[in-house]
This record gives structure tokens, C-alpha cells and sequence, in this order.
């Protein structure tokens, strides 16, 4: 017969946590893959270069831009593709943005006023959007 040991049950919070993860891990490849696609194909047809090097990071750039504004970074975080970090970053916005719409993380300043906290009891202690505005409204125009 089980014991009450041998039949460990999955906490809510493990579950969450993994479902969080194989969410941030399909984003990054969803996004790496394709780039990598990109990079081959221009590499076929205009040879090594910078051009290749370029159209290698045209789809993580432009994935940043996209998703920076919903995980509490600027647009123009994407342009540290261009210089190394980008793959942590872009990690980093996955991570948050595959919580969405709950945040476990402080608001920036400019969004403290749109942000709440939230009641549902299974996301306690996390701080969720209150009027989901257009997406100008997650960055400033400073």
C-alpha cells in the first residue's frame, strides 16, 4: 500500500512555477528558431556578412520591442541585441510576460497608477493591471 510519502502531490505553486517555465522556454524558441531561420536564408543568399549577422537578430529585436512594454521594459531595451545581452533580457521580459496578466515584480513608477493588488487568492502578493489601456499606454513618451 502508499504511503502518505510515496504519494506526493504537485503543490499549486510547482505547478504554476513549471507552467510559467515551459511557457518562457516556448517563447525563447519561438523566437530563437525562427532568427536562426532567417539567418541561414540570408546567409544563402548574399553570403557571410553583416547583413547575415543583422538578419540574425531582426527577430529577437523585433519580438523585445513587441513584449518589452507588458514586463515593465522600454521598447528600446531591444537594441541590446545588437550588443550582447539581449538573449538575457529577452529571457528575462518571457519570464514575466508568461505570468500575464498577474506581476511579480514592482511596477515602474509611471505604472503605478494603472497597477493594483491582486485579490485572487491564488496569485497573492502579485500586482495585476487595472484598465488595459492600448499599448501606448505602457510606455512613457519620455
Amino acid at each position: 500500500m502508499p504511503t502518505e510519502a510515496a504519494a506526493v502531490r504537485v503543490s499549486p505553486d510547482r505547478r504554476t512555477r513549471r507552467v510559467r517555465t515551459i511557457r518562457t522556454v516556448a517563447l525563447l524558441v519561438g523566437v530563437v528558431v525562427p532568427s536562426l531561420i532567417v539567418r541561414e536564408v540570408v546567409e544563402a543568399r548574399f553570403g557571410r556578412g553583416p547583413l547575415a549577422d543583422l538578419s540574425a537578430v531582426a527577430v529577437p529585436m523585433a519580438a523585445t520591442a513587441w513584449l518589452a512594454p507588458h514586463a515593465s521594459y522600454r521598447r528600446r531595451d531591444a537594441l541590446l541585441w545588437l550588443v550582447g545581452p539581449g538573449i538575457y533580457v529577452f529571457t528575462v521580459i518571457a519570464w514575466r510576460v508568461s505570468l500575464a496578466p498577474y506581476r511579480d515584480w514592482t511596477p515602474r513608477p509611471e505604472e503605478k497608477p494603472r497597477m493594483c493588488w491582486s485579490r485572487d487568492p491564488e496569485h497573492v502578493g502579485t500586482w495585476q493591471l487595472t484598465d488595459h489601456a492600448g499599448d501606448t499606454g505602457h510606455t512613457s513618451s519620455r
